[in-house]
């Protein structure tokens, strides 16, 4: 079938051929980009890993402000380090959203929080989340000091699980 200038639809083979190059050069930077993306979070992963021998390493998601899911994050947290032994696996727990409510300064499950952390857990908080509380509230939030603060939580636990880390959200 010919169009109005006599062309062949989809324009000549030479114009065919250069729209395929442009095509398959975006494809290969895109893939390039992500390539890199997934490279740097996977460093950046391995970079904060403060137990690089651990034969485990388990990144646990609280995205609730529940006390019933904080204390049973918190519970599986104990478990593994239990189970395991603290030199064997590396936990990440990971706040974001209304999960942040367990690593505030007035937190009911502080002393929990503060014993996991001498155990080795490590607990990361979401600034995106912490930054929209404080603007709609007008109020800083006191977070507990050894909550380790990450830009967003869901790129957190996107760079921790191309670090190795299996993510589960109990």
């Amino acid at each position: 079938m010919k169009s109005k200038d006599g062309r062949r639809n989809g324009g000549t083979r030479d114009e065919r051929a250069t729209a395929g190059a442009r095509a398959s050069r975006r494809g290969l930077i895109g893939a390039s980009l992500v390539a890199a993306l997934g490279a740097a979070g996977a460093a950046r992963a391995a970079e904060s890993d403060d137990k690089p021998f651990a034969q485990h390493r388990l990144a646990l998601q609280l995205s609730d402000r529940a006390a019933d899911k904080q204390e049973f994050v918190l519970s599986v947290a104990n478990k593994m380090l239990t189970e395991f032994g603290p030199d064997r696996i590396a936990i990440v727990v990971v706040a974001l959203g209304p999960g942040i409510d367990l690593l505030r300064t007035s937190s009911p499950n502080r002393a929990m929080v503060d014993s996991l952390v001498s155990q080795g857990v490590r607990f990361d908080v979401c600034m995106f989340t912490v930054e929209t509380v404080e603007r709609e509230t007008k109020e800083p939030v006191a977070l507990n000091p050894h909550a380790r603060r990450v830009v967003a939580g869901v790129g957190d636990l996107l760079a921790l699980a191309e670090g190795g880390y299996t993510i589960v959200r109990p």
